[in-house]
């Protein structure tokens, strides 16, 4: 790399400019004429959020290992820098090369969060790519997404090609050879499409043609060709031993949100909490070896100079091997000063015993997600957490020394009750109380603070509450005041704090997880109309989006304020996550039933993704 796509008078012009001048510690450089195939691996948000994004790492690791292939990244442009670009028409440009992103095969976007969904316009419309997918020619770069929201990527599908669905360690090998074939040869634009949308995990929206009843529900979901599959089914990794992983990832200049070595322990969840659609889309649960994962942490800490480590997984607790892995991080990171940190642990005696040893110093707060009030709403959501769990885990970690607890709720869940809302003003009660029951004074450890934060239910696809109404903005304000006034009734007020997220851009986020393709024009309206980086509350413009829904006549309540019958065709049905519609309302009944369900290694439910031939549906065969 010779020149920088941004000149010196707009790099110092702009909020940190080593955002965007590359050749960071361990980015990979190649010859641009000796590759067939250039991707530009885009998150469509800042870029200490992006590079802070594990599945970007894996992939730009695993690209970059053909011959034949660069993958390059590109991030949001601030606003400041955005400002300048459209000012000067500076095409948006990769990191590692500096050259326009319209210049590349494919512009890859991994789709995290809905409120993201201006922001993947914002970097098209910066990269001088043609708009809407049906207005791009051959020659014209392939625009493909991935990542938890493809599940229902039905708002966005317009301005996609396609999308990848599942894990990315599978199919691309066949794309990126399918590519090949199709940039050298005669093959017109559809028939690659055509071609691609028969390749495992590759869902080709436009060769798709969906149909809509008078009540604004949909009637079907059809392919337009013979070839094209009716349902497209992720795609998994069985054997998580034998996937790459980055072993010399990216550093950046400045401080990423996630700054530290990221060691990925499992993929999957054993839980089944109704309202997580990660718990879900990720199954079957898989772990990686214990061995394997001895030598990634050595050998990537060598390679970045990080002082931390983090694991990651949806529930670390659940990792069979976690006593092994923590105490040999222990006792080879003590003498290095490598920190260790441990999301996603269940509060338990275990658990607990593992963070005072790697907390032994410097105790920082715990956080428990009983994520409803009562019991009663526990069991609804199937929780798995009982309160004497909670006060057991309260009174152990008051005894190892923490006085500060972070407890994260959900306010409008489905069957909420006022009661229900009460009750979490009165657990973080009942544990305060625990502090001062457990601890003689002259034990204590500084002031007691027990924060308890409250987002908003959303309700997502391919989980048992994907069916499930979300209130009116109105209750979930209502809904949140009544919580804060109960907090002030309780003794030890002083010591309890209550925050509560924004409810608008949850509703905005309830309509887009669950939206139809007549939502496009929503979003490129809005975006039009100045919308970008809707994820940040200071950003965030309401009226920018009702004025969207009011130009283009809908309804946003239609997507979040009813309940749907389970006989609705739903817009994500032609897609396949292996987690069975027949499960999901089973769930959604037992719910309604206040039962809740063993986790799956307690007992297999059939929820279906058995098919994929592996992870813990066969623990117990192997």
């Amino acid at each position: 790399m010779e020149k920088l796509a941004l000149s010196d008078r707009i790099l110092m012009s702009v909020e940190k400019p080593a955002r965007y001048i590359g050749n960071e510690v361990n980015m990979i450089k190649k010859d641009i004429s000796k590759v067939d195939i250039r991707f530009a691996m885009c998150f469509p948000d800042v870029y200490e959020i992006g590079m802070s994004y594990l599945g970007i790492q894996i992939l730009y690791d695993m690209f970059n290992r053909r011959e034949d292939t660069y993958c390059e990244r590109v991030y949001s442009p601030w606003p400041d820098l955005d400002k300048k670009m459209r000012e000067e028409n500076i095409p948006l440009f990769t990191l590692e090369t500096q050259e326009p992103v319209k210049t590349c095969d494919f512009l890859g976007i991994t789709i995290q969060y809905e409120m993201c969904y201006t922001n993947i316009l914002q970097v098209i419309d910066l990269s001088q790519i043609p708009m809407y997918a049906k207005d791009r020619k051959k020659g014209d770069t392939i625009v493909i997404g991935g990542g938890p929201c493809v599940y229902n990527p039905e708002p966005i599908a317009d301005f996609f090609d396609m999308f990848y669905i599942g894990e990315g360690e599978i199919s691309y090998d066949a794309l990126l050879d399918l590519y090949k074939e199709y940039k050298y040869s005669d093959m017109t634009r559809e028939d690659f499409l055509i071609k691609a949308s028969q390749i495992d995990g590759i869902y080709v929206p436009s060769l798709y043609d969906v149909q809509y009843n008078e009540d604004g529900t949909i009637k079907s979901v059809k392919p337009l060709y013979e070839s094209v599959p009716k349902t497209v089914k992720k795609v998994i990794v069985n054997d998580f031993n034998k996937t790459t992983y980055p072993m010399k990832p990216v550093v950046p200049y400045i401080r990423a949100t996630q700054d530290r070595v990221v060691l990925e322990i499992m993929r999957g969840c054993i839980r089944g909490c109704r309202f997580c659609q990660a718990g879900m889309i990720y199954r079957p649960t898989r772990q990686k070896n214990v061995k394997l994962l001895k030598e990634y942490a050595r050998t990537m800490l060598d390679n970045t100079g990080y002082e931390e480590i983090s694991l990651s997984s949806l529930s670390s607790s659940d990792y069979t091997e976690l006593q092994e892995l923590i105490e040999f991080l222990m006792d080879e990171m003590r003498n290095n000063h490598v920190n260790i940190s441990l999301p996603s642990l269940r509060i338990d005696a275990f658990s607990l015993d593992v963070m005072s040893k790697v907390q032994d110093v410097h105790k920082v707060s715990l956080t428990f997600a009983p994520e409803a009030g009562s019991q009663r709403l526990r069991n609804v959501i199937n929780k798995g957490l009982t309160e004497e769990d909670i006060m057991n885990g309260a009174r152990e970690a008051f005894k190892g020394g923490w006085s500060k607890v972070k407890l994260y709720f959900m306010l409008g869940l489905p069957t909420e009750t006022d009661e229900d809302a009460e009750g979490i003003a009165e657990l973080a009660e009942r544990i305060s109380e625990e502090y001062y029951d457990v601890l003689p004074k002259e034990e204590r450890q500084g002031a007691l603070m027990i924060t308890a934060s409250a987002s908003y239910f959303v309700p997502k696809p391919f989980t048992p509450f994907q069916w499930a109404p979300m209130m009116m903005p109105e209750d979930y304000l209502k809904r949140a005041y009544h919580v804060k006034d109960t907090f002030n009734k309780q003794k030890n007020k002083k010591r309890l704090k209550f925050t509560y997220h924004d409810h608008e851009i949850s509703i905005l986020e309830g309509v887009f997880a669950r939206g139809d393709r007549r939502l496009s024009k929503v979003i490129y309206d809005a975006y039009k109309a100045g919308a970008i980086f809707d994820a940040w509350t200071e950003f965030f413009d309401r009226d920018k989006y009702i004025e969207a829904f009011r130009k283009n006549n809908m309804d946003m309540y239609f997507y979040t304020a009813r309940e749907r019958e389970v006989s609705e065709v739903l817009p994500w049905d032609h897609i396949d996550s292996g987690v069975s519609k027949k499960f999901l309302i089973k769930e959604w009944e037992r719910a309604r039933e206040e039962k809740t369900t063993p986790n799956c290694r307690m007992q297999c439910q059939g929820c279906g993704v058995a098919s994929f031939g592996g992870g813990v549906c066969f623990e117990a065969k192997n």
